[in-house]
């Protein structure tokens, strides 16, 4: 289980711009996104394996386009329940709060890439520990 990609926006309902490092702040979310914040959702999940199955399907899509922060690989995240601790990187903890989310109205990620699977895949939490993350460094259930 891994950090494949790590991607951070200046506004929320756009696709995320990767970048090779991060730093999450307690309490707060990933250092420069549009989605930290104090509340629940600091933090979006998503599988790499789903991001592969919207491109096989036909969506011309990659890893950030989902407004996901963190594409992982091997992890189910579907499987994850409400309050599960997962450890990032070295020192970094956030806790889950949500499996999925409503979607009010198309957002422009629905526009662009034809479809939107975070509402049915995304898992979203908050930081419990802060740390430094980059891409390919482990990740933890605890």
């Amino acid at each position: 289980m891994k950090i494949v990609s790590i991607a951070i926006s200046k506004k929320k309902g756009t696709r995320k711009a990767r970048v090779d490092n991060a730093s999450l702040i307690q309490d707060h979310g990933l250092e420069g996104d549009a989605h930290a914040g104090p509340w629940h959702r600091q933090v979006s999940f998503l599988a790499s394996e789903s991001i592969e199955k919207a491109k096989k399907s036909g969506l011309d899509v990659t890893y950030g386009d989902f407004a996901e922060n963190l594409a992982t690989s091997g992890i189910d995240w579907l499987k994850i329940p409400i309050g599960t601790l997962v450890h990032l990187g070295e020192s970094a903890i956030v806790e889950i709060t949500q499996i999925g989310k409503e979607c009010h109205n198309k957002c422009a990620i629905y526009y662009m890439a034809g479809d939107c699977i975070m509402p049915r895949e995304g898992i979203f939490g908050m930081v419990i520990k802060g740390g430094k993350i980059k891409r390919g460094d482990m990740i933890r259930i605890i």
